[in-house]
C-alpha cells in the first residue's frame, strides 16, 4: 500500500511540473462549444473558446495555444480562410490544427488538410477519438 501511495504522490508531482497545454476552440454552436470545452478542460487542457472568428488572430497572439480545434462553418468567416491565413502568417508547422466540422464531403477534408490541418473529424465527433488525436498531436509537436 505504501509503495502505491508514494507512486501516486510522485505522479502528482510529475504532473504539476509539466506545462499545461493550451487549446483554442473555435466553434459557433453553443452546445457543441460547451461540450468540447468541458471535455478538453476535464482532460487537463487550458481552453479558450471562441464562437466566431472575428478576434481569432489577436486571440492566437495573446493566448498562444499549443493546438487549435477549428470548426469550418462560422457565422462571420470561413474556417478555410482562417487556415489559409494561418498558413501565411504562422507557417504550416507553427500551431497544429484539428478540424471538427459538419462538412462531410471528401473534398472539404482534402482542402482542410492541404491548408495545414493535421486531422479532420466530421460531427458528431467521438470525444475519445478527438482527445486521443489532440494528445497525439501535442506529443509530436513540441513548442
Amino acid at each position: 500500500m505504501t509503495a502505491q501511495l508514494i507512486s501516486a504522490e510522485q505522479q502528482v508531482e510529475s504532473l504539476k511540473s509539466q506545462k499545461v497545454k493550451k487549446v483554442l476552440l473555435v466553434e459557433d454552436n453553443d452546445a457543441n462549444r460547451m461540450l468540447l470545452r468541458d471535455c478538453l478542460s476535464f482532460s487537463g487542457y487550458k481552453v479558450k473558446s471562441l464562437s466566431d472568428g472575428s478576434n481569432f488572430f489577436s486571440i492566437v497572439e495573446t493566448f498562444q495555444p499549443d493546438l487549435i480545434v477549428l470548426d469550418l462553418k462560422l457565422p462571420d468567416v470561413d474556417g478555410f480562410f482562417l487556415l489559409e491565413e494561418m498558413q501565411q502568417n504562422f507557417g504550416r508547422e507553427k500551431i497544429p490544427v484539428i478540424v471538427v466540422s459538419g462538412l462531410a464531403f471528401k473534398s472539404d477534408c482534402e482542402r482542410a488538410i492541404s491548408l495545414g490541418a493535421r486531422r479532420y473529424f466530421v460531427k458528431p465527433v467521438i470525444l475519445t477519438e478527438l482527445t486521443q488525436a489532440i494528445e497525439k498531436e501535442l506529443s509530436c509537436h513540441r513548442k
